[in-house]
């Protein structure tokens, strides 16, 4: 006797795993890439819920999938790019006769302010000081963040080779977004952080020729990579510690460091170079003083004309 079996129809991503592969490649920022293939996979998903196809959507299911989307304004701007990229790549490529995210309302992000909590001072030691009592690497991780700005992946992307010197400064060099190189400089408390952690003066690490015996900065007990989820709860796990209330990220120690060095007199340019940021309007949403009136350029003029 024949046996029927019901077999699932194929989703989405299964359906059309060519296209999502090819768009995928042509991404040229590895950032960029996991981001918009999670906001593409959580699309695919709802899209299967309601038994709609991918290539011949409308822009009208867009909008229904844009009112399930929450989070900030900043959040859902950024899914709907990372749909339209998509959907600009398949009409490119012929897989598509539309575009439906084109034309779908978009949140106005408000360009001079962040989201992102930061910490004061005192909570910013106070971080320190229990990362410190939690562990070598917790310390470390939690220095090089805060004095340095750098983002959680590209700290745990870097490799003990990356750590070294360069005209007097302990340096770090780190792969920005879009794949640029730079090299950061590392202040002593981070230094002394990160050379506890590694167990060495620093001066006997592998030198920056000599990639091929490298090994990452941050690792396990198992000396495999950490994982940037597990950077990222760590940092929370510490900041519940420290009595810090909030959602509290590996980013809010991005943004301490700005807000921090503006207010300790760091020039925006200056700001702007050290944090790797393409637009000047970026680095300004961290200045909590902007707003300041005693800060009004006005005010240096009548000075200077006086």
């Amino acid at each position: 006797m024949d046996v029927a079996y019901n077999i699932a129809p194929a989703g989405n991503r299964e359906r059309h795993a060519s296209i999502i592969a090819a768009w995928q490649l042509a991404q040229t920022s590895r950032h960029t890439l996991v981001a918009y293939t999670r906001n593409l996979d959580a699309y695919c998903t709802w899209l299967d819920g309601l038994g709609l196809d991918l290539l011949t959507v409308r822009r009208v299911h867009v909008d229904g999938y844009r009112h399930t989307l929450a989070g900030a304004p900043s959040t859902i701007a950024r899914t709907l790019a990372a749909l339209s990229s998509f959907y600009r790549y398949a009409m490119a490529e012929g897989a598509a006769d539309r575009n439906p995210v084109a034309t779908v309302t978009r949140p106005s992000v408000d360009a001079d302010h962040s989201s992102t909590q930061g910490l004061d001072r005192d909570q910013a030691k106070a971080l320190l000081a229990v990362a410190k009592a939690d562990g070598p690497r917790s310390h470390a991780l939690v220095s090089l963040l805060m004095f340095t700005g750098v983002r959680v992946s590209e700290a745990l992307e870097a490799s003990t080779a990356d750590y070294g010197h360069d005209s007097g400064h302990r340096t770090l060099n780190i792969r920005r977004k879009g794949g640029r190189s730079a090299k950061v400089a590392v202040p002593a408390p981070a230094v002394v952080a990160l050379n506890t952690y590694l167990g060495s003066s620093g001066a006997d690490l592998v030198p920056a020729q000599s990639h091929s015996v490298s090994r990452p900065l941050f690792t396990t007990s198992t000396g495999r990579p950490w994982h940037r989820t597990e950077g990222f709860r760590t940092i929370q796990r510490l900041a519940r510690k420290a009595g810090i209330d909030g959602q509290i990220s590996p980013h809010s120690l991005r943004h301490t460091f700005a807000t921090i060095a503006l207010e300790s007199g760091t020039s925006l340019h200056a700001l702007q170079d050290s944090m790797g940021h393409a637009d000047p309007r970026t680095t300004r949403r961290y200045d909590r003083a902007r707003n300041n009136l005693l800060k009004s350029a006005g005010y240096d003029v009548a000075r200077a004309l006086a």
